[in-house]
């Protein structure tokens, strides 16, 4: 895969003189949490600023992914920097890729992903911790916007597999919020109802707070209708039989 450096990032980055592969790999940082360890590489992530902006910078080392179109193995940032590109050519909000590249070294196989950070939204996990001091106009926003963010993502034909509050980050405007999804290192495309039903499923397990009104309103703007309609019951049912499913394999 060739190096991709953002038009929107690449003066800032150049003037940092951070527009290149090694530059970004030599950079002296302090990990932002525990580096994940496997089968002899390492994965880390770091925060730094250029420019007044804030970014993320991922490095890892030998830390690879298999798939039928990559059997001996990639880096998994090289998955998640192509989905994140896929995404964006399918409109679907997402993280901004600023710079990756990847290199092979002596017999190791290391890869930097660079991205915008998310400093003006807050994940859905900061919301729930908070949640029964909201406002029930904010929480039916809240709810709305992860409703049409779940049916951008399928309509676009496309499956998260992590579909967890910690990766829905959302942005208050006036009497609305914005959604976007971030770790995409799982996601690939969508087979059916079964996939949705999934993604939705995840996100109902992880939001306990959510009482079955909140999970209607939820897929009232999943399924574009009213929250009274017939439609949604099936959808209901569904999530519930994979998390009792899901409850009976712990």
């Amino acid at each position: 895969m060739r190096d991709f450096i953002s038009p929107a990032h690449a003066g800032s980055l150049r003037s940092a003189s951070l527009d290149s592969f090694d530059a970004l790999w030599r950079l002296e940082l302090d990990a932002v949490d525990v580096p994940n360890a496997v089968d002899g590489g390492w994965s880390s992530v770091y925060r730094l600023d250029i420019g007044g902006v804030g970014y993320y910078l991922k490095r890892q080392s030998n830390y690879m992914s298999r798939s039928w179109h990559h059997p001996f193995g990639e880096p998994t940032f090289a998955a998640e920097f192509r989905s994140i590109r896929r995404y964006q050519r399918k409109h679907i909000p997402t993280l901004e890729a600023a710079f990756f590249a990847q290199r092979r070294n002596r017999g190791e196989v290391n890869a930097v992903l660079l991205t915008r950070a998310l400093d003006d939204w807050q994940d859905l996990s900061s919301l729930l911790s908070r949640w029964p001091d909201l406002e029930m106009a904010s929480r039916q926003a809240v709810l709305t916007s992860c409703g049409r963010l779940a049916r951008q993502l399928h309509g676009a034909g496309e499956v998260h597999g992590c579909f967890y509050p910690k990766h829905i980050f959302l942005r208050e405007h006036p009497g609305a919020y914005e959604a976007c999804l971030i770790d995409l290192e799982k996601t690939r495309l969508l087979l059916g109802r079964r996939d949705r039903i999934r993604d939705l499923e995840a996100l109902a397990r992880h939001a306990e707070l959510w009482n079955e009104e909140e999970l209607r309103c939820l897929l009232a703007s999943y399924l574009d209708e009213n929250a009274d309609s017939r439609a949604i019951e099936p959808w209901l049912r569904r999530i519930k039989a994979r998390h009792q499913y899901k409850a009976a394999q712990v």
